[in-house]
């Protein structure tokens, strides 16, 4: 990896638009470092403006008006052609992806191989976009309704998946037959640079997907804002995400949110702890605890807080912490110095607000470390439902053990937040297992294993961790067409 980064790393990218690659009508560029050697620099990145974001949104629009009447088995095809381009160059992929992001090439890996799948599901999706035929109340009509794509979409992608999610907000898009500005987090564009080069080697046509980098004030807002903008796709902060709503909902433009979450994963009576420990610190810990599905809080019953405490705390012992080329290190560095910060902030809350810290939460930086934001991770017990650090997302490696009494106190403190994209329930007790998925307030619902989710099933969130259609899966539809009512009147002989 390293030597690979010596020899590629450096260049100037510019903004993709109706097919070429543009310098930005600011004439600025923007460093980006590596997140796990912060002296390393991995390019230059345009610095956008409102300019640039007009041109892209034109150039989608006008490209529009072919693409979506691309018949479904031509766009499914190049889907296809793309999800192999994605494997093909998985190497190249995870190592940019590691670099910018810091997470383990192994999960760098994993999210391409991830993003592989999930485009060749929304390829499939291309030759699904059905419709009905109804009886008619008239003689002689024939009644049916169709699907067709809604116009231009802006993508808005988080800087924690820099590949998997603009690929999640692509592809279905394509698929469906709409076009797509993409704007990627600006501390992570990299990976998406290269996900503009393999589209276009996949055969896309000009002006079928744009991509425009730099900040969310001078290239977020002025995208949402487009009168040309059908829909906004968005994942990242339930702050922001309320934000594009208001502004989107002011001339009715479709919104796709996925925003954050406080995840629970509720213990009740389960005979394997040691399982259910390794369960929730994987899903605790991985991408280093920034990713809105983590389990952040553990809700156990008393008789059993202090041994899945332990088990969770010897299972905590196996990770390693270190940077993405290192041999065997399950645990990257936070993405930037500032986001270490915040999380560090939350530490000290928590000791504050009376919970104990039985492990973690130190920043590390002797020799490699002093290169990234690195910190242990930390775990809480003696934790209670209205503390701050079982309320708010900290998005990072921090997780919570919440004792409670018994079932329905588990399922109050479950739900006793803002949040509900995704929850875990660990148990042998089938009418448990049903009762908390039909009470928990939450988009997903997983039952003996922790929060990760499948590449053809719908992904998303109910009170503020998401609004309108799901991702991923056949809930797309929802998003990225409309549906239209034909009657058709026949003669008779």
């Amino acid at each position: 990896m390293l030597a690979w980064l010596d020899q590629y790393a450096g260049k100037t990218y510019g903004n993709f638009i109706q097919g070429e690659w543009l310098a930005s009508k600011s004439g600025r560029t923007v460093p980006l470092y590596h997140a796990a050697r912060k002296d390393q620099l991995l390019g230059y990145f345009a610095d956008s403006t409102e300019e640039d974001v007009d041109l892209a949104v034109k150039a989608a629009h006008e490209a529009f008006k072919t693409w979506s009447r691309v018949p479904a088995p031509e766009r499914s095809t190049m889907l296809l052609t793309f999800a192999g381009l994605l494997e093909r160059d998985a190497k190249e992929l995870a190592y940019m992806l590691s670099a910018e992001q810091g997470k383990t090439l192994a999960e760098s890996y994993g999210e391409v191989g991830r993003a592989a799948k999930e485009t060749r599901f929304a390829a499939g999706d291309a030759l699904r976009i059905d419709g009905e035929t109804l009886p008619g109340e008239r003689a002689h009509v024939w009644n049916s309704t169709v699907r067709y794509p809604i116009g231009v979409i802006a993508a808005i992608a988080p800087w924690n998946f820099p590949v998997v999610t603009p690929v999640r907000k692509i592809a279905p898009a394509l698929a469906y037959g709409c076009t797509v500005v993409i704007k990627p987090a600006s501390n992570t564009p990299w990976a998406t640079v290269k996900i503009m080069e393999l589209l276009a080697e996949a055969g896309l046509p000009r002006g079928v997907v744009n991509l425009v980098t730099g900040s969310g004030s001078r290239v977020g807002d002025p995208l949402v804002r487009h009168p040309l903008v059908r829909g906004i796709s968005f994942t990242g902060s339930t702050k922001q995400g309320l934000t594009i709503n208001e502004i989107a909902g002011g001339r009715l433009a479709r919104t796709q949110l996925e925003l954050g979450g406080k995840n629970p994963a509720v213990v009740l009576d389960y005979p394997h702890l040691e399982y259910a420990a390794k369960q929730i610190v994987s899903a605790a810990f991985t991408c280093s605890g920034q990713r809105c599905t983590a389990i952040s809080r553990v809700i156990v019953l008393q008789h059993q807080a202090e041994a899945l405490t332990e088990a969770i705390l010897k299972e905590m012992k196996q990770i390693k912490i270190g940077p993405a080329w290192e041999q065997g290190v399950n645990m990257g560095p936070l993405v930037s110095e500032s986001h270490l910060e915040s999380v560090r902030s939350y530490i000290e809350v928590g000791k504050r607000e009376g919970a104990r810290l039985r492990t973690g939460g130190e920043i590390l930086t002797a020799g490699e470390f002093s290169n990234g934001a690195y910190m242990t991770p930390a775990l809480f017990d003696q934790v209670t439902p209205e503390m701050r650090i079982a309320k708010e997302e900290i998005f990072g490696p921090v997780l919570s053990v919440i004792p409670v009494k018994d079932e329905q106190e588990a399922f109050e403190a479950a739900n006793a937040v803002d949040y509900g994209l995704a929850a875990a329930i660990f148990t042998e007790n089938l009418s448990s297992a049903y009762r908390y998925a039909d009470q928990i307030e939450s988009g997903m619902v997983h039952v003996n294993h922790g929060t990760a989710s499948a590449a053809h099933m719908p992904f998303g969130g109910v009170k503020l961790s998401g609004f309108g259609p799901y991702s991923i899966g056949s809930s797309n539809k929802e998003f990225f067409t409309e549906t239209k009512v034909v009657y058709v009147q026949y003669e008779t002989r």
